[in-house]
């Protein structure tokens, strides 16, 4: 009954990163540049992507892919955090933060699907090449990077329409700088175990069955590469797995900790931490580590430039 007797809220108030005023500029200047970056360098690649001829590959069509997703997920957070420190304003409304909060689980779960079926490409062109030009054709790779889209927006809608359901009420204070979803869970006044149960479940689903594609994918290209007789044939299909493999390992194992487990449980400044490190600037390291690795894109970047 005292439950009931609470307000609602409609609004919150998103703590940030309340230091002092040196270290606000610092974070200020460090994630405006960081986001200029990110921005800049996956428009590059989307660009060159575009515009070469010897880039239309299924390969490089779902790295155009994944860079298009990149801008929009450091758009969905960073911009309003950057607003905040300038502005000092720190409170978003609960239907803003419902909707950052769908457009950054939508984001994040399209990307498990996508990095799902670039495995599956390479799985493809290490283990069959001959039979890779037939199987992944135009249409196939459009319909695989539907169905990356398609699908990491409909968990998602799943997932933020229980939440956007439970009464939240006061203190309205969220310890993050953007609308995850543990911490807004943490602020409901109803009982949440339907919302916890559904968003854990389908946190193993969308993280759980990617990574197992992921891991089927290589365990094949390995045993493949193992097997070729000339070091330069290993060395060659190694060079064009080990950039995505290298973002696979980085993404999984910041979004695994975070998400795949009970919600609670968690120091929050701990999860401010990694949340910035995955949501913030791992958009700004993978077109580094696509570009720095392969050859291709190095060359024709140099060409450009």
């Amino acid at each position: 009954y005292g439950m009931k007797n609470q307000t609602a809220i409609n609004e919150f108030i998103l703590l940030g990163f309340s230091y002092g005023l040196q270290a606000q500029t610092l974070l200020y200047l460090v994630f405006l540049v960081t986001y200029m970056v990110t921005i800049t360098e996956n428009a590059i690649i989307i660009f060159v992507v575009k515009r070469n001829h010897l880039l239309q590959k299924p390969m490089y069509y779902f790295l155009g892919n994944l860079s298009f997703l990149e801008i929009w997920y450091v758009s969905v957070t960073l911009p309003r955090l950057l607003f905040g420190f300038w502005s000092q304003s720190m409170t978003i409304s609960f239907s803003s933060c419902m909707t950052q909060l769908y457009f950054f689980i939508s984001l994040m779960c399209t990307e498990c699907v996508l990095l799902a079926v670039m495995a599956y490409d390479r799985y493809l062109a290490v283990c069959h090449p001959l039979r890779y030009p037939a199987i992944m054709t135009h249409k196939l790779c459009f319909q695989l990077s539907i169905l990356s889209w398609a699908g990491g927006f409909s968990v998602s809608l799943v997932k933020v329409s229980f939440i956007s359901r439970l009464t939240f009420c006061g203190p309205q204070v969220i310890n993050h700088f953007f609308c995850d979803i543990s911490p807004v869970l943490n602020l409901s006044c109803t009982d949440m175990s339907l919302a916890e149960t559904v968003d854990f479940a389908l946190a193993l689903v969308i993280l759980l069955v990617p990574l197992l594609i992921i891991v089927f994918s290589y365990c094949c290209i390995l045993s493949t590469i193992l097997c070729m007789p000339s070091a330069q044939g290993r060395r060659k299909a190694f060079s064009t797995c080990t950039s995505h493999f290298t973002v696979v390992i980085i993404f999984f194992s910041a979004t695994l900790f975070m998400y795949a487990r009970p919600r609670r449980i968690h120091p929050f400044n701990l999860n401010k931490i990694v949340s910035v490190f995955y949501a913030v600037f791992t958009p700004a390291l993978n077109p580094l580590i696509y570009c720095l690795r392969n050859s291709e894109v190095k060359e024709i970047l140099r060409k450009i430039i």
